[in-house]
């Protein structure tokens, strides 16, 4: 589940896909989703993974060894291969920058086979929430800040869009986009799963000054003027920070608070 944020760290949309299982729900149905500020989820048999009746079977180090404990560790394509994939594309705008308000639309792809989900948001920091395109899933509506979803076919595709308070002002003309924690649950392990932001800013009002975590194997950042695209594959719990300077701002190179505080 996702934890409450302090209000000086907030995700870029408090957000958790997950099972509405109750407990008379066979464990096929119990798979918990959660990522980000925005969600997502993938199927046991996916990537290797055993099947959710062979666990009883397995024996406890094949159960362990199939598992993260919720430490990040990024992974090489081949672990994340075919695995949930979640996709956001965030435009900041001028009033961005006083309201803290961006344009964010999301799409989640390789969803796992449950007969129920959603995705659900914190409810101060969503506003205009819309289904756009749902392949592959009987029912997908919005309810309250949420998304509820039934009868997820394997492979199974939703968009949405939203607007989402995510624009932190740090002060001395200085801004953080901050999102997380993704990560993708079953019980008490965590599985690989794939993450791309997509962000466009105003570029004659903002640069980008740091991002975290750095640039290495399974965290891919490409910067240009104007745009910045990040590429993660990885296990455990992900949390992304990208900093910007106003143009023109004499503080730009003050040191800013690690993305995990």
């Amino acid at each position: 589940m996702l934890r409450a944020m302090t209000p000086t760290m907030t995700p870029i949309v408090d957000s958790r896909i997950r099972e509405r299982a109750r407990s008379s729900v066979p464990l096929r149905c119990a798979f918990v989703i959660l990522l980000w500020g925005l969600a997502a989820s993938s199927a046991l048999a996916e990537a290797g993974f055993p099947d959710e009746e062979d666990w009883p079977e397995m024996d406890l180090e094949a159960r362990v060894a199939a598992v993260s404990d919720g430490e990040l560790r990024f992974v090489g394509p081949e672990r994340a291969a075919e695995t949930h994939r979640h996709v956001n594309r965030i435009r900041i705008g001028a009033e961005s920058l006083r309201d803290g308000w961006i344009e964010l639309t999301q799409c989640h792809e390789n969803l796992d086979a449950v007969r129920a989900a959603q995705i659900l948001f914190s409810a101060e920091r969503i506003r205009g929430l819309e289904v756009v395109s749902a392949q592959g899933i009987g029912r997908a509506w919005v309810e309250g800040p949420s998304v509820q979803l039934t009868d997820i076919a394997p492979g199974a595709r939703l968009c949405i869009r939203a607007e989402s308070r995510a624009m932190l002002a740090l002060g001395d003309g200085r801004y953080r986009l901050r999102n997380g924690p993704y990560m993708r649950r079953f019980l008490d392990g965590y599985y690989p799963m794939q993450v791309v932001l997509d962000v466009s800013y105003p570029a004659d009002r903002l640069a980008l000054v740091q991002h975290q975590p750095a640039t290495q194997p399974g965290f891919e950042v490409r910067a240009e003027s104007g745009h910045v695209a990040v590429d993660a594959a990885f296990e455990g719990r992900l949390f992304t920070c990208l900093d910007f300077c106003e143009t023109g701002s004499s503080d730009c190179e003050l040191a800013v608070s690690d993305c995990s505080d």
